[in-house]
């Protein structure tokens, strides 16, 4: 799912205006109307990264509560909508990664995680496991040490759904940037994904 449409400019201040109510206010009743006016949009997030799971695997309504209790329960100063979403995508990635070790540590991988660097693609593989999940997260560890920026990109489009004109609204560069980044991202990804000390 891509997020690449910008709302409305009316909608974009009032979340503007509602993050600046909660984060200097501490105003409950404006956190509570700024999650309810988003949360199709971050369920729509965790919708493009969990398809449709099975039984017993993390939900889409599920990962998106509990991403939004890590935000409640942080001090952060949100700036825009822009802003929150791509934190947003960043808790989904700890819940995510926490929920594969703990599926991996009790069933030995015995779960679909659905959740691999071509879920986003088109022609994506539905055939994935909690420990691709923890790959994916090894690996983008190791290229937030080689480009930080690329690290993001990718982080922000797979693990939040972000598109590439958020991406680029967040990172402050161009959506030309943003392919570039991602493209790179992507081919490093791959071929550290599918080598032989992934598969062994």
């Amino acid at each position: 799912m891509s997020f690449d449409a910008t709302p409305p400019v009316a909608e974009r201040q009032e979340v503007t205006c509602l993050l600046r109510r909660w984060s200097e206010q501490q105003d409950i009743a404006a956190r509570d109307q700024l999650l309810a006016l988003l949360y199709t949009q971050l369920r729509g997030m965790a919708v493009a990264r969990l398809g449709n799971p099975r039984d017993g695997v993390l939900q889409p309504t599920v990962l998106v509560h509990e991403a939004l209790m890590r935000m409640i329960d942080g001090e952060v100063a949100y700036r825009d909508r822009v802003h929150f979403l791509s934190l947003a995508a960043l808790k989904m990635r700890s819940v995510l990664v926490d929920h594969a070790r703990a599926m991996a540590a009790s069933k030995r991988g015995g779960g679909v995680a659905n959740l691999t660097l071509s879920h986003a693609d088109e022609h994506a593989s539905p055939d994935h496991d909690a420990f691709e999940v923890l790959a994916l997260n090894r690996a983008l560890e190791e290229l937030t040490a080689l480009d930080p920026r690329a690290a993001r990109t990718v982080e922000w489009m797979y693990f939040g759904g972000m598109g590439r004109e958020e991406i680029a609204m967040a990172l402050e560069v161009s959506v030309p940037t943003v392919d570039r980044d991602l493209r790179f991202a992507k081919a490093w990804l791959n071929r550290h994904l599918t080598g032989p000390a992934t598969r062994a």
